[in-house]
C-alpha cells in the first residue's frame, strides 16, 4: 500500500464490541470504559487496519491521509 494514515475512533458512536482489536490487535485498544482507541495516531497504510475500519458495527472508524484528508474509509461518494 505504502501510504501512511491517520486513524481515528469516534468515541460518541464506539460501542466497545471490541471487533477492531480482534481484527488488528496491534492496531486498536480499549480503554477503562470499554471504548476503543488506534494505538497510533498515524501509522503505516495496514490491510489489517483496513478490515478493523470495514468490520466495525457502527462505523466509528474513521481512515484518511494525512496532510490531504483524503478519505480511505469510509470512501467518499
Amino acid at each position: 500500500m505504502g501510504d501512511r494514515w491517520h486513524v481515528e475512533v469516534d468515541r460518541s458512536v464506539c460501542i466497545g464490541s471490541a471487533q477492531c482489536t480482534h481484527l488488528a490487535p496491534d492496531a486498536f485498544r480499549l480503554d477503562a470504559a470499554m471504548q476503543s482507541h488506534p494505538a497510533e495516531s498515524e501509522s503505516d497504510a495496514n490491510e489489517k487496519v483496513l478490515e478493523a475500519a470495514e468490520g466495525c458495527p457502527v462505523e466509528a472508524i474513521t481512515i484518511t491521509l494525512p496532510g490531504s484528508g483524503e478519505a480511505v474509509f469510509p470512501p467518499e461518494e
